[in-house]
């Protein structure tokens, strides 16, 4: 029952952020009144997607309600989802979501099959969990990023490790785009698994300790995939310019496997065979 209230209160907020965003001009709405707030109101998204003032207004206070997959097509389109919003606006109506295990990330290790796979692969691999952990790696994904071994759990978190590491400032080329990057994926594996503890716990510990995960994580972005250029400066070779790849892991649905394929620019390519010739990881960790 907690769990539904709330992965109800994340589809209310959702929604809010995403009417906030759309503009009465773009519908040939009148707009000779002042307005209050920014973007659509409540009464003008209904009007829009065909469904009563009240019934919305409940909608967006988190009320539980019954909401069909015609309205939420008709709400996308209006609220111009891109298609991973879409998804995520159908998973918070439609829930529940299979609670994740009360496990330390620390002491997972992918079965046989994922790590042959990582260690298959020349270019740097790594597995996430759904709280956005690494949990496998193979041994270029080490000398490019650290050694994940001597690392906690806590340390091995993609979302800590952003926002709670001075290093990260330096090791990102484009740090702010990876640190938003990072907690949309966040936002959208929290709005999964609302009730999670371990996943409450670090929310709380960033928004305490981090000014800007604190101003970004109320405009809930979502983001799944990490596509686009990934620039890391590499305290042994320089610039380094990788391009990732998500793939799903069907045996262990609950993990994706990134691949880290290095691009012409900077000379990456070379870079990365210099790397993998050295002996020994430089030991500081880098996600």
């Amino acid at each position: 029952m907690r769990e539904r209230v709330k992965r109800r209160a994340g589809l209310a907020d959702f929604l809010q952020n995403r009417r906030a965003r759309l503009h009465p001009e773009q519908f040939h709405l009148p707009t000779f009144q002042r307005r209050r707030a920014r973007g659509l109101r409540r009464e003008e998204l209904a009007q829009l997607v065909g469904v009563g003032v009240s019934w919305y207004t409940w909608l967006e206070q988190g009320r539980d309600i019954q909401v069909s997959d015609q309205v939420l097509e008709r709400l996308a389109s209006i609220l111009q989802l891109n298609a991973e919003e879409r998804r995520h606006l159908f998973l918070l109506a439609h829930g529940p979501f299979s609670p994740l295990a009360e496990q330390d990330s620390q002491k997972r290790v992918p079965n046989a099959t994922a790590q042959a796979i990582l260690d298959g692969f020349t270019y740097p691999a790594k597995l996430f969990d759904e709280r956005v952990n690494v949990v496998g790696w193979n041994d270029s994904a080490n000398r490019v990023f650290g050694d994940y071994s001597r690392q906690t759990s806590r340390e091995r978190n993609a979302p800590w490790f952003h926002f709670m590491c001075p290093s990260a400032r330096v090791f990102h080329v484009h740090w702010e785009r990876e640190a938003r990057r990072c907690i949309a994926s966040l936002h959208a594996r929290y709005d999964r698994h609302p009730d999670d503890r371990w996943l409450s716990e670090l929310i709380a510990e960033l928004q305490q300790e981090s000014p800007e995960f604190r101003a970004w994580w109320p405009e809930h972005e979502i983001v799944l995939d990490c596509g686009g250029l990934y620039e890391i400066n590499h305290p042994q070779v320089g610039r380094l310019v990788l391009h990732p790849t998500v793939f799903p892991m069907p045996e262990q649905p609950d993990l994706q496997m990134i691949v880290y394929t290095p691009l012409a620019q900077e000379d990456t390519t070379a870079k990365l065979k210099a790397l993998m010739t050295k002996a020994g990881h430089y030991d500081k960790m880098r996600l």
